[in-house]
């Protein structure tokens, strides 16, 4: 596929590195010259360097043959605007712009058709990491939590710890702990690295486990790996932008919800369209504030102000203070790994929410749904299994007879509203929703061919 990605920046870069890998043809523009040479000293890709919205730019990037533009620039002007030259001359097919305003946002049903502004597909990376916060409020202990088949079924990780049921046992002990509810455990990561879980594995304390299961089973399995956590009541959010306003949005109906944010003028404001949210002019990372609001008895302080450095110390202050969960948000990736754990319990970026949703558009072979787990190291994908036995490698075949890449494995299928569990001889059948885990990325062409059916396979 023909790829022209406008924007070198975090989310530009790492969308780059995702795809060259994978028998993709990747040209990145950028006005930054630098950036751009960095870029190509390290992949196989093509750079061009100027204003990604002008014309004559776009034709020297491959506009007039290219499969899809996507465009990741900081500015939403500028994106929709490269969308716009790119259908009106070059007639690309897809078209994918990150938009990040609100107004945009709230009227992009009106907006974004081609008659208007020709986008196809809208990224808002705000909306996106709003709601990974949110599942993790509603479920706590969990590390991350992605969806499939429209809610029915959920991935779940977790951190194993003494006095979860299966801590020290055999993954075959699931089923004796919990006789009827079905999950499978797509992998498990000891100090960082994948091991195959197999029903004779045993966890250990501090295992990351990646389980999947029906959504509505999702709190009994994390009991067996960690002693269960009670329910997020009382929530403080430091950071009144669009993430932090909307997830207060979102939350203070069920929840007990304080919001910190420095601007006067944006605090004012927030306490107007906030109904049952308690707003406060301040700084976050200041002690006697947090104290004063009774942070000890915060069972989630969640910083998510535009600052990484502001987000680590005020989550941190709150820890120590008493908070019983500390959540960041970061905007450098490269930091994720280093604060989480210790005083920061979870570390989310928005760049990664940014690529999973950026990947599902792109994948090919009928893939409906992509997550990137692990700070991009894995994938979890949905697929829908299209065609018949003759026209299809996976349709009408046990899954111990599919053949699988390495690394990879199918954790559930979801048939109409069922959610099945997949085992050795579960069969797929016709337009299944089929939910992999792959370990190794690099597999994931491998994974789209399979669920190509013959007669629409291309290569």
């Amino acid at each position: 596929m023909k790829i022209i990605i406008i924007g070198a920046g975090q989310v530009g870069g790492t969308l780059a590195e995702n795809l060259v890998g994978e028998q993709n043809e990747i040209t990145i523009v950028d006005s930054d010259i630098k950036v751009l040479e960095s870029l190509q000293s390290r992949l196989d890709l093509q750079v061009i360097c100027g204003i990604g919205s002008h014309p004559d730019v776009l034709k020297k990037a491959g506009a007039e043959d290219a499969d899809m533009l996507i465009a990741v620039t900081n500015s939403d002007e500028s994106n929709m605007m490269a969308c716009q030259v790119a259908y009106s001359l070059f007639k690309t097919p897809t078209k994918i712009a990150r938009v990040r305003s609100e107004q945009y946002i709230i009227y992009q049903s009106q907006l974004y058709k081609h008659q208007d502004i020709p986008v196809d597909h809208l990224i808002a990376p705000e909306q996106l990491v709003t709601t990974a916060i949110k599942r993790l409020i509603d479920y706590p202990g969990a590390l991350q939590v992605v969806e499939f088949a429209e809610g029915k079924a959920s991935l779940v990780a977790v951190k194993a710890y003494y006095g979860g049921l299966l801590v020290g046992h055999a993954l075959s002990a699931l089923k004796e702990h919990m006789p009827n509810v079905e999950t499978r455990v797509a992998a498990i990561y000891r100090r960082g690295r994948p091991i195959r879980p197999l029903s004779s594995t045993v966890i250990e304390a501090d295992d990351e486990v990646f389980f999947i299961a029906d959504t509505k089973h999702i709190r009994a399995v994390m009991s067996e790996l960690q002693k269960l956590e009670s329910s997020y009541k009382r929530i403080m959010i430091a950071g009144g932008g669009l993430i932090g306003a909307g997830l207060a949005k979102r939350l203070e109906g069920k929840h007990n919800v304080k919001l910190i944010e420095y601007s006067a003028e944006r605090a004012e404001y927030l306490s107007t369209v906030l109904d049952q949210t308690i707003v406060f002019q301040g700084d976050a990372s200041d002690a006697s504030l947090l104290q004063e609001e009774s942070v000890e008895q915060v069972d989630a302080f969640i910083a998510v102000t535009n600052d990484d450095e502001a987000n680590i110390m005020s989550a941190m202050l709150a820890k120590r203070m008493g908070a019983q969960k500390a959540m960041v948000l970061i905007q450098r990736s490269a930091y994720v790994d280093l604060v989480q754990g210790g005083d920061i319990d979870i570390a989310f970026s928005p760049q990664q929410a940014t690529i999973s949703a950026l990947l599902t558009h792109v994948r090919r072979g009928d893939i409906v749904n992509v997550h990137s787990l692990r700070r991009g190291a894995a994938e979890a994908i949905e697929a829908i299994a299209h065609g018949d036995e003759n026209t299809s490698k996976v349709v009408g075949k046990q899954i111990d007879d599919i053949k699988l890449p390495p690394g990879t494995t199918i954790g559930a299928v979801v048939r109409n509203d069922e959610v099945i569990i997949a085992h050795s001889d579960t069969i797929i059948k016709a337009n299944d929703h089929v939910i992999l885990f792959l370990v190794d990325k690099k597999f994931i062409r491998d994974v789209e061919k399979l669920f190509q059916p013959s007669a629409l396979f291309f290569g």
